[in-house]
């Protein structure tokens, strides 16, 4: 009964070992980013090298349709939790068009539906810098100030 007890403790050790390793490999952000006091507000998202405009960054948002008679419920991951918001500013151009001035370095694009979801991803709208704050306009919620 004793050689019972010990190989179940054993296989228990190399269960918890297992899942402390999967725990090591959880990574809430891409490599290429941090998470660091922001001038904007609170924390932000920055760019620990440079990010070439048009990279996908990942799933920042996740859109739910719990049922057809409740409101849609809106989750943000680590990636869309820590970006801030930045307005986009235009100007008149002296044409008649306005063109912008200043914006966010980031975007948010919709993905396919999939059942009760949607996904959106966070890309790049130019090259960002190393130590650069990610900005977003946000659009699915006004900030509170």
């Amino acid at each position: 009964m004793t050689e019972l007890k010990e190989e179940h403790f054993e296989v228990i050790s190399e269960n918890k070992a297992r899942e402390f390793e999967k725990k090591q490999t959880y990574k809430p952000l891409p490599d290429n980013l941090f998470i660091e006091e922001s001038m904007i507000d609170g924390q932000g998202l920055f760019a620990s090298k440079d990010i070439p405009a048009g990279t996908d960054l990942g799933i920042s948002h996740i859109e739910i349709e719990k049922d057809k008679m409740a409101a849609l419920e809106m989750i943000r991951t680590p990636l869309g939790g820590f970006i801030n918001h930045e307005k986009t500013v235009k100007e008149s151009n002296g044409e008649g068009k306005d063109v912008e001035v200043s914006g966010p370095n980031c975007k948010r694009i919709k993905g396919r539906m999939d059942g009760c979801k949607i996904e959106y991803s966070l890309i790049t709208r130019r090259d960002i810098k190393a130590g650069e704050e990610l900005t977003l306009e946000y659009s699915m919620y006004i900030p509170v100030k």
